[in-house]
């Protein structure tokens, strides 16, 4: 059984390290080592859940840190003095990059920076993750922990882990649109509300499992639905102009906005 070190702490447990315990759990990963760290003290299932550092017990050999980026000048203070030698910090934090990180844990033995998407939470995610101090024993033990959550890799450089999360971190929100907007156009063609949107999703995930089985490109099932002077192919015609433009500005704003994390963490740490 793959299991969680002993002890590992979730500092901070919102949305997207909550998404990795459940994923975790479901999975069946021993948990049984682990605390989440909530001041609002909400219960995290599978997990022993407690409202400050003060409470967890024993420093942890793993710390995924959860929490939102700003707040790493609140937590970071006592959180340094808690772990030791043995703590692998495993950090979530939006734009906050290895360098600032390592000079507020000095003590740590690894930085390692991940990069989740809300689907690992049915082990169906995309995982990046770098370190540029983690050696190749701890790689294949974060490596294993993470290929429980889906597709994970390991980057070379911190620029190519924005990239990632650019893409896929923040791609679920805009899919979710997208599933959302086919919807309201079902519905605007007279489709009950709840039929449009179960057809929306269920277009929408099985393209996506179509394009995972045959590893066909996307470009090649277009064509295949697309018939010459056909239906499809009027409605392409309104979309195509515009969409790659769309998508590419969408994505710059998300990759601007990380870089702006990064440079306020990292003059607070300067």
């Amino acid at each position: 059984m793959v299991a969680l070190p002993t002890p590992s702490w979730f500092v901070g447990c919102g949305n997207m390290a909550g998404a990795m315990v459940e994923g975790w759990r479901s999975g069946g990963v021993d948990l049984s080592g682990a605390v989440a760290i909530r001041p609002s003290g909400e219960p995290v299932e599978g997990v022993r859940t407690v409202k400050s550092m003060g409470e967890a017990g024993e420093p942890p050999k793993l710390a995924v840190l959860g929490f939102k980026p700003q707040k790493l000048d609140e937590v970071a203070p006592e959180f340094a003095r808690l772990l030791t030698e043995e703590t692998v910090v495993v950090s979530i934090l939006a734009g906050v990059e290895a360098a600032t990180l390592r000079t507020r844990f000095l003590r740590a033995r690894s930085i390692v920076r991940a990069a989740p998407n809300l689907p690992v939470s049915i082990r169906r995610g995309v995982i990046a993750l770098y370190s540029d101090d983690a050696e190749d024993s701890l790689r294949t033990q974060l490596s294993e922990l993470a290929a429980m959550l889906g597709y994970a890799v390991w980057t070379n450089s911190e620029a190519t882990l924005a990239a990632i999360g650019s893409v896929a971190g923040a791609g679920p929100a805009y899919a979710a649109r997208f599933i959302a907007a086919l919807a309201k156009a079902g519905q605007r063609r007279g489709l009950p509300d709840s039929l449009a949107a179960t057809i929306a999703l269920e277009t929408v995930l099985g393209t996506a499992w179509l394009g995972a089985a045959s590893r066909e490109p996307m470009d090649g099932i277009a064509r295949r639905v697309a018939s010459p002077n056909g239906t499809t192919e009027a409605g392409l015609a309104v979309l195509d102009p515009h969409l790659d433009n769309l998508i590419a500005a969408t994505i710059d704003a998300a990759a601007r906005r990380s870089a702006e994390l990064a440079e306020e963490a990292a003059d607070r740490s300067s």
